[in-house]
């Protein structure tokens, strides 16, 4: 396994000790450990079924891995020990290719639910008619550009503005991680160039709000949009880490034998209906 130089020397802000994850005879991950830091952008890279969408779920807190107590921490927690809540929203916040928003509701609301478990629920009821927080909702969707759309429904926006909605909530959460499956997989071109500037603008520290203290990770398949925007890479196959770089080091031939594509090898730009497969 080839393996990338640390771009800080400080405690990491997620670190993950020998997780593991079998789905009864199907292993999901095998035995890994990583150690991210704050500012890192490191992106997730590796065909159908390698274990990228497993390593985001045990991030998520969403399952527990099988090896081990605390194999799993971020800023010193375990995400799965913790309540859906307060203390997990300001851990982890998830984006995702399904967007997640309640189409009935306006996009205000679903902005606003990014600040459910901050709320107690009988905040959160009198905001469903009086809704809470509306000049913060308002400054998050006018940052990523779509401030006229907050009394819009989900449904008559499109697939890029709702992608937007989605990061918006997120946003409102303020979490230390931002986990990203596939965020861009729907979106053609030129809108997912816009939303991984959104998403690394958030952990940048940038003059727009970016905060260097938070760290994103994604999985992807878009070799440009990696080298771009993303500080790492780690390839996964058959559920095992392949390589560990930094992005600026991914080429044709790391990425041709991580998708073993052989003779018939090509960029890993033209791989677009491998997006839409669940990692």
């Amino acid at each position: 396994m080839r393996t990338g130089e640390q771009v800080a020397t400080s405690e990491p802000l997620i670190t993950i000790k020998s997780a593991a994850k079998v789905y009864g005879t199907n292993l999901g991950l095998a035995p890994l450990s990583l150690a991210i830091h704050a500012g890192e952008r490191v992106a997730l890279v590796g065909p159908s079924g390698s274990g990228k969408t497993t390593l985001l779920r045990l991030l998520a807190g969403a399952m527990v891995p099988d090896e081990g107590p605390h194999t799993v921490s971020i800023n010193g927690k375990s995400p799965a020990g913790l309540k859906p809540g307060n203390e997990l929203a300001s851990l982890v916040g998830i984006v995702s290719q399904r967007f997640d928003l309640v189409p009935h509701l306006p996009v205000l609301h679903n902005v606003l639910a990014g600040r459910l478990g901050h709320w107690s629920l009988a905040r959160s009821i009198l905001s469903l008619v009086w809704p809470m927080e509306r000049r913060a909702a308002q400054q998050a969707l006018a940052r990523v550009g779509i401030a006229d759309k907050i009394n819009e429904r989900p449904g008559h926006l499109s697939g890029g503005e709702q992608q937007r909605v989605a990061i918006a909530r997120m946003m409102m959460q303020s979490p230390l991680v931002i986990l990203a499956d596939e965020p861009v997989a729907s979106l053609d071109p030129a809108r997912a160039e816009e939303v991984m500037e959104l998403l690394v603008g958030l952990v940048s520290g940038n003059s727009d709000g970016g905060d260097s203290q938070r760290a994103l990770v994604a999985s992807l398949h878009t070799a440009s949009l990696i080298r771009r925007h993303f500080t790492r890479v780690i390839g996964l196959r058959e559920s095992r880490v392949q390589f560990d770089l930094p992005a600026s080091e991914l080429d044709d031939a790391v990425l041709d034998e991580l998708y073993d594509l052989g003779d018939d090898a090509v960029a890993m730009e033209p791989l677009a209906g491998l997006a839409a497969r669940d990692g």
